[in-house]
């Protein structure tokens, strides 16, 4: 189980067609809802934001820049 908190970088798990968001898509929680579900906003690569959606764990990926220790 992930811990996702506040400005966590995430990727989509599968499509969301109703959205017009693909798996892979890359987004940012900007709104915890719950323990499992989270406010994501998709940007494109100048910051425009294209897409805010409400989104649970299950369908998300924690993205990290860092080495695992």
């Amino acid at each position: 189980m992930n811990d996702f908190k506040l400005f966590d970088v995430v990727a989509l798990t599968e499509s969301l067609p109703q959205e017009k968001l693909k798996k892979g898509h890359v987004g940012t929680i900007v709104e915890v809802l719950n323990s499992n579900t989270f406010e994501v906003e998709f940007s494109d690569n100048e910051g425009k934001t294209f897409a805010v959606t409400t989104i649970t764990s299950d369908k998300l990926l924690q993205l990290s820049y860092q080495a695992a220790v």
